[in-house]
């Protein structure tokens, strides 16, 4: 039996509606081919990518598969998520977590590498997450604000370690 917080699960890899729940979609290029998709795929689901933000990862395993189990977060303050779905191969590299109790949102999101019909590579973050906790209450459109600045900082940081190891 699963320790997640929500229902349903997996929606950001099916992208069924999820009613209830606030939703974020950011998408942003990272350039062209399948070598930069590679490389951009494995920083995210070895999450290079989120510690390349700044935030601390510990992790259950090196690479992200449903099951793996997350505290992500800034110095001392994180907050424990699962891998749901994992996507390795072909034209989406990825992963999506669920939060777990403890964490200040109920919900989902996944990082996600797509390359498409004109080799184009691209970065998406998409999540639906409502409140679970009291801060989260409280803190309102300053947590979505903060939601959405993070999913920049992601896409960043991603083109970043892509520019730096070609």
């Amino acid at each position: 039996m699963s320790d997640l917080t929500y229902s349903p699960v997996g929606a950001t890899r099916t992208g069924a509606p999820t009613p209830g729940f606030r939703h974020l979609y950011y998408r942003t290029p990272l350039g062209t081919g399948a070598d930069l998709q590679r490389r951009a795929g494995e920083a995210v689901v070895t999450f290079r990518m989120h510690r390349a933000t700044g935030a601390r990862v510990l992790s259950s395993a090196p690479q992200a598969s449903p099951g793996v189990r997350l505290r992500i977060g800034a110095g001392p303050l994180t907050v424990p998520c699962e891998v749901v779905w994992s996507s390795l191969d072909g034209d989406r590299i990825g992963f999506g977590y669920g939060t777990l109790p403890g964490h200040q949102a109920s919900g989902e999101e996944a990082f996600l590498v797509e390359r498409d019909e004109r080799d184009r590579v691209w970065f998406t973050v998409t999540a639906y997450s409502r409140p679970a906790r009291r801060l989260m209450r409280l803190g309102g459109p300053v947590a979505v604000f903060f939601q959405h600045v993070y999913a920049r900082v992601c896409g960043r940081a991603l083109k970043r370690l892509c520019t730096v190891n070609p």
